[in-house]
């Protein structure tokens, strides 16, 4: 029922672009801006590593296609990290929260 959805992007601009677009969009109930993060990775055969920023979103699991094309169409890279995790378990009245955000 509930996701967190996670998304790297190059940089802060385009970090908070994207994590505006989703909140007030009600794609998303909240998403965390996580600078400095260090990503080693394959592309185009070689191994790459570069300073990165992590976004982490909260939402629900029928949002997924929603938060995926709004990422897709606001973001730099070709390829950009959309992947998602079911949360098992949580507090009630933060999933609560997380459901009336979304209305």
């Amino acid at each position: 029922m509930y996701q967190i959805i996670l998304c790297t992007c190059p940089d802060i601009e385009c970090a908070q672009n994207i994590a505006q677009h989703l909140v007030k969009g009600k794609h998303a109930a909240c998403v965390n801006i996580i600078p400095n993060v260090i990503s080693v990775y394959r592309w185009e055969n070689k191994i790459e590593s570069d300073n990165e920023v992590q976004l982490i979103i909260k939402t629900q699991t029928d949002k997924f296609n929603d938060v995926a094309d709004e990422i897709k169409c606001l973001h730099r890279y070709d390829t950009p990290e959309i992947i998602a995790m079911n949360i098992q378990q949580g507090d009630n009245h933060y999933l609560n929260w997380i459901t009336e955000s979304l209305k």
